[in-house]
Order: C-alpha cells, then sequence, then structure tokens
C-alpha cells in the first residue's frame, strides 16, 4: 500500500452562522486507512464530516484530495471520488431500495440519468455485498432503520469512490449488523485501497476498526492518533468526563462505578475466573476486596475498576510471603469468601493457603456468584 497522503485538510475551521465550533483541524489519511472520530454528544463530529464532504461551508481553511482542493472541484467531480452516508433521513417517493442505490450511479450517467447494463450490475454487486438484494423490491420508506442504513451503504459503495464519509453508520444496527458493516468497511478500505472517514459512540468497535482516531472535544482537536495511543484509561476518562464508571483498555470495555461502603466479601479469583463475579457483585451494589492477583492476569485489570481494594503480586513471580500476609489482614476484615478458582498450579498456590485461612477464621466460603 502506498504511503501517499489522499486526503488531508490544511487550518481547517468549522461551524455555523460564521462562528467556528472547531478550529485547526488537520488530519492527513491514506488510502486504504479508517480514521474514527470519538467524542462526546454535541462536540462537533457531525460538523467536521459535512464540512469535509462540502454539505456545510468550511470557516476556514481547505480540504484537499489526492492534492486538489474541493473548493476547485465540480459537484459531479467530488461525486466520483467522494461518497457520504449521513445520519439524516432520505427523502424517498414511491423509490424502491434498488432505485435509492441506483442513484449512486447518477455521477457516471448522462444528463436523463439513464443507467447502462454495466450501471445495474454495479447496483446489483453493491446491494450483495452488503446482504440488500432481497430488499431491492422494497419501498424504501417501508423498511426499518437498520435496513436502511445497510441500503444507504450500498448506494455509497455503488457510487465507486476513493473515500467513504460515514456519520454514525451503526446506530440503528443490532450487533450482528454492526459486525458485519464494519467488516465491510475494513474489506473495501484494504481491498480497494479506499480511504473511510466515519463517527461512532461505540468506542470499543472504534478501537478494533481504526487504523487512526481524532478525539473531538472543545474548540480544538483533543487528540489524534493511533488506536494504541488513543485508547488510554486517563484520555479515554478525560475526553468523556467520566465520574460515574471507568474506561478498561484491556477489554475495551466501560465499567460500572466501585459499589461504595466498606468491603466485608473476599473474592480469591486469577485467570479470568473472577470476571462474572465481579461484575455480579458490583451489579448488585456489593462492596469487595480482590485477590491474589497476578498484575498481568486478566481479572486484576478488571478489579482495578470494580474492586474496593486488590491484593496483588508482580508478574510471573509465585505468590510471595509478603502478598499473601496483605491478603490475610483483609480476610480478619470480612464476614464471607467468594472462591472462584477450580485449580491451583505453582504461581498461585498461596491462594489455596488463603482458601483454608478463611476457613479457620470461621468465615462463610461461597463458590464464584454468577448473574
Amino acid at each position: 500500500m502506498s504511503d501517499t497522503v489522499y486526503f488531508r485538510t490544511k487550518d481547517l475551521a468549522v461551524g455555523y452562522h460564521g462562528v467556528p465550533l472547531i478550529k485547526d483541524i488537520g488530519i492527513a489519511l491514506e488510502k486504504g486507512r479508517i480514521l474514527t472520530l470519538i467524542g462526546p454528544n454535541g462536540s462537533g463530529k457531525s460538523t467536521i464530516l459535512k464540512s469535509i464532504a462540502k454539505y456545510l461551508k468550511a470557516l476556514h481553511g481547505t480540504v484537499y484530495l489526492d492534492g486538489r482542493s474541493l473548493d476547485g472541484m465540480t459537484n459531479k467531480d467530488l461525486s466520483r471520488r467522494m461518497s457520504v452516508v449521513l445520519t439524516e433521513k432520505l427523502k424517498t417517493e414511491l423509490m424502491t431500495c434498488e432505485d435509492v442505490v441506483a442513484t449512486g450511479r447518477y455521477p457516471y450517467t448522462g444528463q436523463l440519468g439513464i443507467l447502462s447494463e454495466q450501471d445495474r450490475a454495479h447496483v446489483r454487486e453493491a446491494m450483495a455485498l452488503v446482504h440488500t438484494l432481497d430488499l431491492r423490491a422494497r419501498d424504501f420508506t417501508k423498511i426499518s432503520d437498520g435496513q436502511r442504513q445497510r441500503v444507504l451503504l450500498a448506494r455509497a459503495i455503488c457510487q465507486q469512490p476513493r473515500i467513504i464519509v460515514l456519520d454514525e453508520p451503526t446506530s440503528f444496527l443490532d450487533i450482528h449488523y454492526k459486525l458485519e458493516l464494519l467488516s465491510i468497511l475494513r474489506d473495501m478500505a484494504k481491498r480497494r485501497k479506499i480511504a473511510v472517514i466515519l463517527s461512532m459512540h461505540e468506542i470499543d468497535l472504534a478501537q478494533k476498526i481504526s487504523d487512526y482516531v481524532l478525539c473531538v472535544k472543545g474548540e480544538t482537536i483533543a487528540h489524534y492518533g493511533t488506536p494504541g495511543e488513543i485508547f488510554e484509561r486517563a484520555l479515554i476518562t478525560e475526553l468523556y468526563g467520566l465520574s460515574n464508571g471507568s474506561y478498561n483498555p484491556l477489554f475495551g470495555s466501560m465499567e460500572m462505578g466501585k459499589p461504595q461502603g466498606e468491603p466485608k466479601t473476599f473474592v480469591i479469583a486469577g485467570g479470568g475466573t473472577g470476571a462474572e463475579t465481579f461484575r455480579a457483585l458490583q451489579k448488585n451494589g456489593v462492596p469487595f476486596i480482590a485477590g491474589i492477583l497476578h498484575e498481568n492476569d486478566v481479572d486484576f485489570a478488571l478489579a482495578g475498576d470494580l474492586a474496593a481494594e486488590v491484593v496483588g503480586e508482580k508478574s510471573f513471580e509465585e505468590i510471595g510471603e509478603a502478598a499473601f500476609q496483605r491478603a490475610v489482614e483483609k480476610l480478619a476484615s470480612c464476614e464471607s469468601v467468594i472462591n472462584c478458582l477450580r485449580g491451583y498450579g505453582t504461581m498461585n498456590a498461596r491462594n489455596r493457603d488463603l482458601l483454608a485461612a478463611a476457613r479457620d477464621m470461621g468465615l462463610e466460603i461461597l463458590d464464584e456468584v454468577r448473574e
């Protein structure tokens, strides 16, 4: 893949009625790459997308495609290079889904808009790609929002663009079609060398599909980088102003806040065995202590978000006496122990001793808690 930049903005400012909402927008995107805009509601993601697609007039700066300014392109010229899928309802009257997809071929037809057999083949191919051929004869206004979104994507594909701009394309889709749509976009980007710019609210999916991520908040771009650079706990917490929960970068998930109060339950876990119990206790408002967990254990990462306290041990080391004694001290303040482990090895053998210590203290011993 060529590293030549296909899409670029320079000193771009966007807004309404002459008032800038976001300034100094600098984007550089190669063909075959996906850029995702994330950020709180009302931060300006849609405004940026509408401005780079010429649906809104930019207040300042320039948008370039393949080195050419959009200001110097006719609408037909731009339509052969860029296709756009926005959240606004498409106004149609007595149009089938196939008719809607066929409008994607208009940049290539004459003034009468008559489709050739080759144009119709492109329509069928695009509809087959997003699994909408069975909707071809259906009234576009009578299908579901999720089906409409797939039909509009087919129209965008049918346009044979070099770049696709999509505003929240997964908003009305169930998880099956979310994954399918994103897989189609990923495949198109790689196989057809199409640049893709989209906005999303599902940051777990944004983390998985994106080559670059642009964080929108305030009057300038808050952050711009690769998923590895963007999806960090502190950055996502600041971007969304999280105060009643947390972002877990290991799982790419949002977690609800820790239960309040003094913990009276100790959860012995490890190797992912504690995740369901941790979440069940959080859901029921039960504060708990978790241990003894190695710092590279997935349970350690999740317990940091949900447990009142975590007793840990260094990665790749056997649980030592110091960690064991810390855990015993915490047990002394508890009334019950939930043991999620079903086996013990060299590295976590002291957790078996911890369970025995809990029995000696007369604590209530419970099996893992499930939903």
